[in-house]
C-alpha cells in the first residue's frame, strides 16, 4: 500500500515509537492526526515535523486526548473528518504498562489499563468502522506486545490487555473479511523507551532481555502497514517462543520459572 495522501490517524504519537512513526509517515507523504495526552510534547513534535519538508501545514494536525474519554475519542474522530474529510488508517499505538504482583496492583491501574489499552482502540475501531465500510477500504493497525501471547508473570494486567487486544484484532478482521476494511495486529517484543520503567529496564539487562531501538520498531510497524500483514511479530527468537507457548504452554512454564523468580527482584 502506498501511504502517500493517506489519512492517517497516529494515536500514541508521542511515545517512543510513536515519535518513530510520526516521522516516517509525514516522509511518506501521508496526511496525519497526531493524537497523544501531552500537549506540550504534541507541539514539540509538530515543530519538528514541519521543518521537515515544505507545505506540510495542511497535512499534519495535532489533538491533545484523553482516549479513556469517549468525548475525547468522539472529538478524535470529528476533527479528522473535518479537516481531512476521511480516515483511511486508524493507529491504536498507546499504552500503559503495570509491572508489579498482582495482587499488590491498585485496582483503579488495573482498569485504568483496560480502558487504554483494550476498551479505547475498540471504541475507536468502531467509530471508524462504518466510515471505512462505506468507502469499502479503510485499515485499522492495532499494536500489541508479545506479552499478548506469552504472559509474564508481574506484568498479570498488562499481559491480559494485550491478549485482549489480539483477540479483538483476529475477531473483527473476521468480521470484516470481504467489506475492503483490513486489520493487522503487530507484536513488538520489549523496546528501549521510558514507556519501560527504570526497574524494568534493570531487569531486561539483568535477564540479558534485549530491547530493540524505537526506529527499528517503527520501521517494521510502517512496512507492515504498507505489507497489510495481518499479524506481525517482531523480535528473535521471542516470535518462535510465541509458537511455542501456544502449542506448550506447560513447557514455557518450566522455561520461565527461574526467570521468574530473577524478574521479581526489581518491582519496587
Amino acid at each position: 500500500m502506498n501511504l502517500n495522501d493517506k489519512k492517517i490517524i497516529l494515536v500514541g504519537a508521542c511515545g517512543g515509537i510513536g515519535v518513530e512513526v510520526s516521522r516516517l509517515l509525514v516522509s511518506l507523504g501521508a496526511y496525519v492526526v497526531l493524537v497523544d495526552k501531552n500537549q506540550a510534547c504534541l507541539d514539540d513534535l509538530l515543530k519538528e515535523l514541519l521543518l521537515s519538508g515544505e507545505n506540510l501545514e495542511e497535512k499534519i494536525i495535532t489533538i491533545a486526548s484523553d482516549i479513556s474519554v469517549e468525548k475525547d475519542r468522539r472529538e478524535i474522530i470529528a476533527k479528522t473528518l473535518s479537516n481531512f474529510g476521511e480516515i483511511g488508517i486508524l493507529i491504536n499505538l498507546a499504552g500503559l504498562m503495570s509491572f508489579t504482583q498482582f495482587e499488590l496492583e491498585d485496582p483503579e491501574t488495573t482498569e485504568l489499563l483496560f480502558k487504554v489499552n483494550v476498551l479505547a482502540p475498540m471504541h475507536l475501531s468502531r467509530m471508524v468502522v462504518p466510515h471505512m465500510v462505506e468507502k469499502g477500504s479503510g485499515q485499522i493497525v492495532n499494536i500489541g506486545s508479545i506479552f499478548g501471547s506469552i504472559s509474564f508473570a508481574w506484568f498479570a494486567t498488562y499481559s491480559s490487555t494485550k491478549f485482549a487486544l489480539r483477540g479483538f484484532s483476529e475477531a473483527l478482521r473476521r468480521e470484516l473479511d470481504g467489506t475492503g476494511v483490513k486489520v493487522n495486529y503487530i507484536a513488538p517484543r520489549a523496546v528501549k523507551t521510558p514507556f519501560n520503567s527504570d526497574s524494568i529496564t534493570q531487569m531486561c539487562e539483568h535477564l540479558n532481555t534485549k530491547m530493540d531501538p524505537p526506529f527499528e520498531v517503527a520501521k517494521d510497524i510502517v512496512n507492515a502497514i504498507q505489507n497489510e500483514t495481518k499479524d506481525k511479530y517482531l523480535g528473535f527468537p521471542e516470535k518462535i517462543f510465541v509458537r511455542i507457548n501456544a502449542l506448550f504452554p506447560r513447557l514455557v512454564d518450566k522455561v520461565l520459572k527461574k526467570q521468574n523468580q530473577e524478574a521479581k527482584k526489581f518491582i519496587k
